[in-house]
Formats: structure tokens, C-alpha cells, sequence
């Protein structure tokens, strides 16, 4: 009779583990998925996740649902979605915020944005644009300066939260030009725009998607992007750079994540089909519409995408002085 050893029963049984594992999750998924969104509806977060949940539905048969979680920065969603099963069933959306400028400025985290999660996909890449409420009487970010300097504390920007990329944008701003303006942080962009559309605040570093229908009607002024290239549909709205404020860029980006250890099988299933997502047409004009590129590519260019812009956000926090609790 013949023997197996112990390796090759091993190895038989690993197979076997294995070749289970990726059939249980050949047909991923067979219930509703929570799609987390840790900032409020309506916000720049939502103009995409919500398109692309759509598009996953129909793909599956099943339900993504999105679950908007705002609040910290971000963090009270990221939180609920580190501590969810890695099952496949919670996905999260994050963005330069959450995991960028967050890991640099809140001393008490309470999320780690590496470890706690498995990179799904990068989903967009955009640039930012700098509005005002009509009451300021700047054309120019260099009368924007003027207007700053006269008033020390006279202006106020809001933001879409404490470490939020429309947070760092503003700091950035007062680093490189001197001027003191007052930050009014909310609980995500929405809120922040009802607030400037009223006059309560006087300027916004604020996504492209957000603002565009409010520069569009002329309910807001738009005095520059913050990328290293004029947006294609408003060609004569300057960067901030090329408007005197030479090295000025902020970009922003968002992404999709799993809970950490979530099977693999699932995680490059998702990606390969939101891959597939982010070059229709359809997504691609909203994309462009809005200021943005797709971001795509697999899970390992978001691995690598994250810890570089960690790196970037935690010279800009250092140099500002920046800490929350």
C-alpha cells in the first residue's frame, strides 16, 4: 500500500483549503453590501459613490448601499468600517482626508489608515478650486492677499472638517502668503457650502464638483483652482499658482477600501470590476465635468498611493504647526 507523507498531505490539504475558499466566494456577493461614506449626502464623496454603487448593483443583482457616516474628518465613518467583519459586505469610501492629511494631524487616530484596511481601488483624481461669497470683493487671489493682510482675522474660510484636505488647503494658504484668516470647520462640505452660499463664512477651498453649480448660477465667485493646470471647462480660471502664488497645489483623490484581511478573491474581484466602472463613458463625463481623472489600476497602486501621500501631508502639518486632539 502506498504512503503519502505528511508534506504532501500538507500541501493536498492546502490545495484543497484554498481551491474551497475561492469557489465560497465565486459568487461574491449574495446579499446587500454596506458602501460606507464617512461624510454627509450631497457632499463630493457622494457625486461618485453613489454613480458607481449603482453601477456595482446592476452588475451583482445585489444591493450596494450607501451609508453616509459624517463627523471627525471622516473618522467616525473610517472607524466603523476598520471594525466591521472582513467579510466582502462593508466597503468604505476614503479620500485624501482620511487617509493623507488625518494620519498627520490627529494625535489620536482611531483608525490606522495602512494596517486597519485592504485596498480595494483609487477611484478619482482631482483638483480643488478656490471660492468666495460675492460680499468679498476680491477678483484675484492677489486681491484676495490684499484683502487678508489689511484685515488680520477679518476673513473666515470653512472646510469640510478638522484634517480635511479643504482644511490643509486653507492652512497652506496662510503659510505661504502670511495672511490670517479664521477656519470654521463642519461636518463635511455640504453643510460648509450652505453656510458660505449664505455669507455666514467668506471662502471655500472646495471641490470642483460641489462648487461648479454655484459659480455656474454666480451665487459664488471662483478665483482659482488649486491644481498644476487650469480646468478644461473654465479655461479662464487661473491656478492658484500662476496667479502669484508660486508651488501652490493641493490635489485631491478618493478611493474605496475593505476592512483589513478581507479574502483577496473578493477584493480583486471588486477591482477589477469598478476598473471597469471608471472607463464608461458615463463615468468618465461625469469625471470630466467635474475637474477629475479616473484613478483605477490594482490594489497595490493605492497601497503605494497612501503611504506617499502620508509622507507629502505630514511635511505640510509640520510646517503649519498643526495638531487636533
Amino acid at each position: 500500500m502506498r504512503t503519502i507523507s505528511a508534506s504532501t498531505l500538507a500541501a493536498v490539504c492546502c490545495a484543497a483549503t484554498l481551491g474551497f475558499a475561492t469557489a465560497a466566494h465565486a459568487d461574491y456577493p449574495t446579499k446587500a453590501v454596506r458602501v460606507i461614506v464617512p461624510f454627509p449626502p450631497a457632499g463630493n464623496t457622494d457625486v461618485y459613490a453613489r454613480p458607481i454603487a449603482r453601477k456595482l448593483t446592476e452588475r451583482y443583482g445585489q444591493q450596494m448601499v450607501v451609508d453616509n457616516r459624517p463627523g471627525a474628518g471622516g473618522s467616525i465613518g473610517m472607524e466603523l468600517a476598520a471594525r466591521s467583519p472582513a467579510d466582502g459586505y462593508t466597503l468604505v469610501w476614503g479620500s485624501t482626508s482620511t487617509h493623507g492629511v488625518g494620519p498627520n494631524i490627529y494625535k489620536k487616530l482611531p483608525y490606522d489608515p495602512v494596517n486597519d484596511f485592504a485596498p480595494v481601488a483609487l477611484t478619482v483624481l482631482a483638483q480643488n478650486i478656490l471660492v468666495v461669497h460675492p460680499s468679498v470683493s476680491a477678483k484675484s487671489v492677489k486681491e484676495l492677499i490684499a484683502i487678508g493682510k489689511s484685515k488680520p482675522g477679518g476673513l473666515s474660510y470653512g472646510s469640510s472638517g478638522n484634517g480635511t484636505i479643504s482644511h490643509l488647503a486653507g492652512e497652506l494658504f496662510k503659510t505661504m502668503t502670511g495672511v490670517d484668516m479664521v477656519h470654521v470647520p463642519y461636518k463635511g462640505s455640504s453643510p460648509a457650502m450652505v453656510d458660505l452660499l449664505a455669507g455666514h463664512i467668506d471662502l471655500m477651498f472646495d471641490s470642483l464638483a460641489s462648487s461648479l453649480p454655484q459659480v455656474r448660477t454666480g451665487k459664488l465667485r471662483a478665483l482659482a483652482v488649486t491644481g498644476e493646470k487650469r480646468f478644461a471647462a473654465m479655461p479662464d480660471v487661473p491656478t492658484v499658482s500662476e496667479s502669484g502664488l508660486k508651488g501652490y497645489t493641493v490635489a485631491t483623490w478618493l478611493a474605496i477600501w475593505a476592512p483589513a484581511k478581507t479574502p483577496p478573491e473578493i477584493v480583486g474581484k471588486l477591482n477589477a470590476d469598478i476598473n471597469r466602472i471608471l472607463q464608461q463613458p458615463d463615468i468618465l463625463k461625469l469625471m470630466a465635468d467635474n475637474g477629475a481623472d479616473p484613478g483605477g489600476g490594482p490594489p497595490e497602486r493605492l497601497d503605494r498611493h497612501v503611504k506617499s501621500e502620508i509622507a507629502k501631508w505630514g511635511k505640510v502639518v509640520k510646517a503649519a504647526h498643526l495638531t487636533i486632539e
